[in-house]
């Protein structure tokens, strides 16, 4: 297993650790989560009680293979183990990288406790290095291609599986925007979302409770945030 591996699979474990009897688990989408998903997995099945709910279609499906009982329906999730492309010193994220990013907003809104797993690598001082996906309605792809393209100074593109636009599990289309860097997640958010078309974009703001990051030879650290603050609030902890 590769040292990124390592750092992922530590910062998993720590997660679950989070993880009680009777709890609703709302369970993550990528390279992260699913060791974690494993791992939950492996408590289930020496006696662990908890239902889960898939952020994703591929996560439902590894779930169902590790024998963790599903919900298909919520209202409230107790806790939720996800993973991110970038993490801020103020816990905001960016995600969906998987395109799985309505349905983990959605989830972690829902959720009394949002854990996010990173690797060392994911940590950022601003994001935007990684290109931020917006789910976009079909019907309104050109149009909002053509927003984004006037109002912010970022460069477009659609996102591809093989030769074919990319569909999330919504049917939807993802288009990724490059920022290089975002000054205010929290405004950017508002603005995106008031495009008729956008379904919703991949910035989370307000929504981590705790950051684990995987450190190296099977460490993790923990980072809280106060996300009852609409703006998370600056961590003295932060390593950057």
């Amino acid at each position: 297993m590769s040292d990124i591996a390592e750092d992922k699979k530590a910062a998993a474990k720590q997660a679950i650790s989070f993880v009680l009897d009777d709890m609703v688990v709302g369970l993550g989408t990528g390279s992260t989560a699913f060791f974690a998903i494993k791992i939950l997995g492996e408590k289930v099945a020496a006696g662990l009680q908890i239902k889960g709910v898939p952020t994703s279609l591929v996560t439902a499906h590894l779930a169902h293979e590790c024998g963790i009982p599903l919900l298909a329906e919520f209202d409230k999730i107790d806790l939720t183990i996800d993973g991110a492309d970038e993490v801020d010193p103020q816990g905001n994220l960016i995600k969906g990288g998987g395109g799985a990013l309505t349905r983990e907003k959605i989830v972690a809104a829902a959720s009394e406790k949002e854990i996010v797993i990173v690797d060392f690598s994911k940590q950022v001082m601003r994001l935007g290095k990684f290109p931020l996906p917006v789910e976009v309605l079909p019907f309104g792809l050109k149009y909002v291609v053509s927003q984004l393209r006037k109002d912010f100074a970022c460069e477009v593109r659609i996102r591809k599986s093989g030769d074919e636009a990319f569909r999330t599990d919504n049917g939807n289309y993802i288009v990724d925007c490059e920022f290089n860097q975002i000054v205010d997640p929290a405004e950017l958010t508002v603005h995106l979302n008031n495009i008729p078309g956008v379904v919703d974009n991949g910035l989370f703001v307000g929504l981590t409770d705790l950051v684990i990051v995987g450190k190296g030879a099977g460490e993790a650290e923990t980072i809280l945030f106060d996300r009852k603050k609409s703006d998370a609030r600056e961590n003295p902890h932060h390593p950057l």
